[in-house]
């Protein structure tokens, strides 16, 4: 009784020692290890219809991988562009074949890399290399504002130098357009035109954002025979969260910083026919001085109407006229009554201290004005006045982005209305 255990405890040990061994020898099978061996050529194996080193190949004609006999078959097929684009591929059921299934990028070069496996499971690759024609035709791409610190309220803008029509075309558009921003935000590009797109957050920008816009374009078929450029990349920053929000029922504009009132100031504002537009506006420009003419906003000269005034510490908020500028000539009326024609006014060194507090990007609101809504495009950066899901439905990506809105923002510009 006493030697049981000793008894058990060796049979354990040489039940061990058998396990062992037999998974050595399982190991050891000839065959299984070929995926440690060093892959062989495979250049007898397989024939690749690409242009020969020296050559160029045509971006619209797609590359393929075979194998020549029944002794091997693809394993694995990577093609990648000097950008680190990848190729999209096919490879079918039974590894015989890959090919591409869209188009190469133009005026790059293409590394393509080949695994195979023979007959006895011996892995095997090819490498092979080539560039790709230039475009005929180029797409550019123009991006907006200039480099800079901005308000939280700045749309991006594109300006393509050929319009893209249909919704394929704009969605590549989109996708290779890239943003990113630190903090990061849900945003989205919306076409304006088939020229121009604009870009803005689901909300505001944060403060103090590090924005950076890039086109991947480059070399990327678009349309018929029109593939992208390459485009300057541009970075902007944000400053302050500034908001200015005019009540033209109540004569009043408080002006906000980060979500605390900085200052409330008395204004006046349109009067009735020249009534000031509601909505969110975004500040163009600052002009310290404009001289401001009746006849340039279709007033004529001599009417009963008519004005030519210099006007000072005017911040510009439409492309057809509209400011936020010094009225000394108003100020009985300021805080009481509105009796401009369209602009906000206030004292003269309300409208200085404004000028110096805010930024182009910055946050114009008007409320309680017997005004149209501010439109979204024609006449200035109006972007904030469509919801988050109207703007969606201008992305190619994200709702249809192929309608024109029927808007002409350089007709705007140069045909002001009041």
């Amino acid at each position: 009784m006493n030697h049981t255990p000793r008894i058990r405890t060796v049979v354990n040990c040489t039940l061990l020692v058998v396990t062992l061994v037999a998974g050595a020898t399982a190991c050891g099978e000839p065959g299984s290890d070929q995926l440690s061996l060093k892959p062989y050529d495979a250049a007898e194996d397989i024939s690749f219809n690409g242009p020969s080193e020296k050559q160029k190949a045509d971006p619209d004609q797609p590359i393929e991988v075979t194998v020549k006999g029944d002794d091997a078959r693809i394993t694995d097929v990577t093609a990648v562009d000097t950008e680190g684009r990848r190729l999209a591929g096919e490879l079918d059921a039974n590894g015989r074949r890959w090919h591409s299934t869209t188009s190469l990028a133009a005026g790059t070069r293409y590394t393509v890399k080949v695994s195979t496996e023979n007959g006895d499971g011996a892995p095997g690759s090819r490498t092979y290399a080539f560039g790709t024609d230039e475009a005929e035709e180029s797409l550019k791409v123009s991006f907006g504002p200039q480099a800079g610190t901005y308000g939280v309220g700045q749309p991006l803008t594109a300006e393509l130098s050929a319009p893209v029509t249909g919704r394929a075309a704009r969605a590549t558009v989109e996708r290779g357009l890239q943003v990113r921003s630190t903090p990061a935000v849900t945003g989205s590009w919306y076409w304006v035109d088939a020229k121009t797109l604009h870009y803005r957050p689901k909300e505001y920008w944060p403060a103090d954002a590090t924005i950076d816009v890039r086109s991947n374009l480059r070399g990327i078929k678009v349309g018929e025979a029109l593939y992208g450029a390459a485009a300057k990349p541009l970075k902007l920053t944000t400053g302050d969260h500034i908001e200015a929000v005019t009540d033209a029922t109540d004569h009043q504009m408080t002006v906000l910083r980060n979500g605390e009132v900085i200052n409330t100031l008395p204004v006046t504002t349109g009067k009735p026919g020249f009534d000031t537009r509601n909505g969110v506006k975004v500040v163009l420009a600052k002009e310290q001085f404009v001289r401001m003419r009746s006849d340039s906003v279709g007033i004529a000269a001599g009417s009963s109407e008519s004005y030519d005034l210099p006007v000072y510490w005017a911040t510009r908020v439409t492309w057809s006229g509209e400011y936020l500028h010094a009225a000394p000539w108003s100020t009985g009326s300021q805080g009481s009554a509105n009796v401009s024609h369209g602009c906000t006014g206030m004292s003269t060194s309300d409208a200085e201290w404004f000028f110096e507090t805010v930024r182009e990007g910055d946050i114009v609101k008007v409320v309680g004005s017997d005004g149209e809504t501010m439109t979204p495009f024609d006449n200035g950066f109006g972007d904030w006045n469509l919801s988050w899901e109207d703007w969606l439905k201008g992305s190619a990506l994200h709702g249809g982005g192929t309608a024109d809105t029927g808007t002409d923002v350089e007709a705007a510009r140069l045909r002001p209305q009041v």
